[in-house]
């Protein structure tokens, strides 16, 4: 780092006592004197060979080599003797002969007068100078700078050969340059940070003293190194700038086409096997069972369709994140991708939702059919047991029931027809760009079926329909069979009713004639009322006949009921007949005996005829018979009229007035007696 008194560069060449090989000598000078200026190696070198630990043969030889490695350089070379001193005459004789040869001037001189010739601040402490110098440092510092002078230099091409690379030729020029180049075999950032501090460094010890603040000035390699380093600096920077750049662009490039591979796997998928799944599966089952595993089968399918919907959303979000930061050049392509890739996945997701709101009315139908068909057989079960009920209220009942069926039925059916009608509709509007196919023949079997079952419950609701009418008339019937059966054995009853009125009640005979033709009128439509409810009973057993031969059956109460009629209907003739019997001798009696009680005793030619008197009597004794005289049916059972008491006061009232005939018979024959003897 020092120089002589013309500015020349002073070289230190120091020897040791092991052995010195030329060679690497050689390559060394070599390197130090590559390392200055031109302009510094114009104003010469000044060589100090400092061979006080060396022999003099190798001292000679490396100042013989100075002549080959820096010929026209040196200008003078110090040869540093040691103290003990070699042959002078040999030293001085073997340089002097040598001078013209050399070309260069060589002196021997000791340590301590070595400042004749060179100032002591250009030399070290070693040759009694003042120069501050390490050795390791300055080799550090220059090791520090090779290798970032070689990296930079080496990174400063590649990042060249990559950005011009990236700047010009065609695109398959510039895809295979940035394969085989793209990225630089060291890192920017770091011999960039390099440079930097090695800048640093070199500019601080340009100003900043060292051990204890002594001034130091910088060596020419090292003040030349600044400018080269920061050359190297101010090159990496730019062409880091425009790589980065490039990478930039390539990453976006890059992950343009990583998106668009991706959107093509998407979209390929989706036309490609995702549709050929939807295209397999066209059918909507012919029962629950079916179509429930064929929703499973399309759930499948969605799950499948699923994972691809999420790389949808997830190159959505990136493609959106790109037109919001991306180019100008790249929307077009970036809106487009997007675009393509939300054109395919709405249209698959659309015919999948079709698909399942098809499954989904296709379970519904099948569903609504199935619960009508149980209803339909527990119909037609109800219908096919016989009917066998207890009386018309339960046969109200189970026609009640059966109405509520049939109207279940008819609300079913009505579902079924709309729930039939709306699958229709919905496979109507199921065109070829659904599947990408024609899926008219798929369609026409759907429909058929669809259809089929619609015709075929309604055939089976009009089967039951008419065994209902059937079964209603039936129903019906036997109610009106119930009613007329217990009409009839009300009619049975009201009869007996009449009977038992007709013995307890109608017991009074009149106390004259008059009196008694007024009971006698009364009971005679008493006997027609009975009548009335006698034919009313007949008429209600022959309806029950009817019927029972309408529905094939034996009635159950109709069998008993008229043998009860006939033998009520004939007690209560017989008991009439005596009543009548029995008013008319009485209306007999009284009307005699009031015809003999009322006639005037001065009228004698009435009381002639004793027999009228006579028959009176008879009348009224039979009369008083047959008021004891129970009333024999024909079944040999016999009955009074009334309690014994109520015939006792009857018949006591006929003998009063039989006691009154009689009275009056012996007055009329108490004169007829006097007469003669007067």
């Amino acid at each position: 780092g020092g120089k002589d008194r013309r500015s020349g560069l002073i070289l230190t060449i120091p020897l040791c006592l092991e052995q010195t090989s030329m060679d690497e000598l050689s390559v060394t000078l070599d390197y130090l004197l590559s390392i200055p200026s031109e302009k510094c190696k114009a104003r010469g070198f000044t060589v100090i060979v400092d061979g006080r630990k060396s022999q003099w043969n190798v001292v000679k030889t490396v100042v013989l080599m100075l002549q080959n490695v820096v010929p026209a350089e040196v200008s003078l070379v110090c040869v540093v003797k040691p103290d003990e001193f070699w042959d002078k005459k040999v030293t001085h004789f073997c340089f002097w002969k040598e001078k013209d040869r050399l070309g260069f001037e060589v002196i021997l001189v000791s340590a301590n007068k070595l400042t004749r010739y060179i100032e002591p601040c250009q030399l070290t402490e070693d040759f009694g100078g003042t120069l501050t110098y390490d050795h390791m440092d300055w080799l550090n510092k220059r090791l520090v700078f090779e290798k970032f002078t070689k990296e930079s230099t080496s990174l400063l091409d590649e990042l060249a050969l990559i950005n011009n690379g990236s700047d010009k030729g065609s695109q398959q020029e510039k895809e295979r340059s940035i394969d085989l180049n793209f990225l630089p075999s060291v890192d920017p950032e770091t011999v960039l940070q390099t440079g930097h501090e090695l800048l640093s460094e070199l500019q601080q010890r340009r100003f900043n003293g060292s051990d204890g603040g002594v001034s130091w000035s910088p060596m020419d390699d090292e003040l030349l190194a600044q400018p080269q380093v920061m050359k190297l600096l101010d090159s990496l920077r730019e062409q880091y700038t425009r790589y980065q750049e490039v990478c930039r662009q390539r990453s976006k490039r890059t992950q343009l086409e990583e998106i668009q591979q991706k959107v093509m796997q998407v979209v390929n998928w989706l036309e490609g096997p995702g549709s050929e799944q939807l295209r397999t599966q066209w059918g909507i089952g012919d029962s629950i069972r079916a179509s429930q595993a064929l929703q499973q089968k399309h759930e499948e399918i969605e799950s499948q369709h699923s994972e691809w919907f999420a790389v949808y959303v997830e190159l959505n979000q990136q493609i959106a994140a790109l037109l919001n930061a991306g180019d100008e050049e790249d929307l077009v392509e970036l809106k487009a991708l997007q675009q393509q890739l939300s054109d395919v996945c709405y249209r698959q997701a659309s015919q999948l939702e079709f698909r399942q709101n098809l499954l989904q009315a296709a379970l519904e139908f099948h569903s609504v059919a199935q619960d009508l068909s149980q209803q339909l057989d527990g119909l037609l079960g109800m219908l096919c047991v016989d009917v066998a009920p207890a009386d018309g209220a339960s046969i109200q009942q189970t026609l009640k029931l059966l109405e509520e069926k049939l109207k279940s039925v008819d609300s079913g059916l009505q579902g079924l027809r709309e729930k039939g009608q709306s699958l229709l509709d919905q496979i109507s509007n199921q065109a070829s760009w659904a599947y990408g196919k024609d899926v008219t023949i798929e369609n026409k079997e759907n429909v058929d079926h669809i259809q089929g079952v619609m015709e075929d419950m309604q055939l089976r609701k009009q089967r039951c329909e008419d065994m209902v009418d059937v079964r209603r008339l039936k129903m019906l019937q036997m109610v009106q069979l119930f009613k007329c059966e217990e009409d009839a054995a009300q009619a049975v009853e009201w009869l007996s009713e009449l009977l038992d009125a007709l013995l307890k009640t109608h017991i009074r005979l009149g106390d004259d004639a008059q009196e008694t033709k007024v009971l006698l009128e009364k009971h005679r439509k008493f006997v027609d009322v009975a009548q009335s409810t006698y034919d009313y009973g007949r008429q209600l057993l022959q309806a029950t006949v009817v019927l029972c031969q309408s529905l094939r059956c034996t009635s159950r109460s109709s069998g008993d009921t008229l043998p009860r009629l006939n033998r009520v209907w004939k007690q209560f003739t017989v008991t009439s007949d005596e009543r009548v019997h029995r008013l008319e001798t009485a209306v007999a009696f009284h009307s005699s005996a009031e015809k003999i009680l009322q006639e005037c005793p001065e009228q004698p030619e009435a009381f002639n005829d004793v027999e009228q008197f006579d028959e009176i009597e008879a009348v009224g004794k039979s009369l008083l018979d047959r008021l004891t005289v129970p009333v024999v049916y024909p079944d040999g059972s016999e009955q009074y009229f009334g309690s014994p008491s109520d015939m006792a006061s009857a018949a006591e009232h006929i003998r009063e007035k039989m006691k009154l005939v009689s009275l009056k018979k012996q007055q009329l024959r108490q004169p007829e007696a006097t007469t003669p003897d007067s």
